[in-house]
């Protein structure tokens, strides 16, 4: 039977800080600032529910949003990379990252997990 290394926290936030673990590298602000807009969460979900590529115009319609915003909206979602961008002849369609959005959100909170885990283990396994 192996046990599992248990270490001790960091004494205080100055020393937390110092140390780098997954949870630095996974807490992306690119990825936050982009979810972090009510109209921008309005479209991805649109665009999510609608399980296709959709274009500016049908995503204008649907969050009731000038289409100006929605294109500029949509432009930083794609660079943060919540949306994959397809042109098909003149129309331009953007589709939810399932897997990259999924596996990034899911990392992350397996990475807090390691910090503490919700079973009330011993926390400070971040590092």
């Amino acid at each position: 039977m192996t046990q599992m290394s248990k270490r001790k926290p960091p004494a205080n936030p100055r020393k937390a800080a110092a140390c780098c673990g997954p949870l630095d590298r996974l807490l992306d602000p690119e990825l936050f600032k982009s979810l972090a807009d009510p109209t921008r969460l309005s479209l991805v979900a649109c665009i999510a529910k609608c399980a296709r590529g959709c274009s500016v115009g049908e995503i204008a319609e649907c969050c009731s949003v000038d289409v100006s915003v929605v294109s500029r909206h949509l432009s930083l979602l794609q660079r943060s990379g919540v949306l994959d961008v397809e042109r098909v002849g003149r129309t331009v369609l953007y589709r939810v990252r399932y897997d990259h959005l999924t596996k990034s959100l899911r990392e992350l909170a397996s990475a807090f997990e390691a910090c503490c885990p919700p079973e009330g283990g011993s926390c400070g396994n971040c590092c």
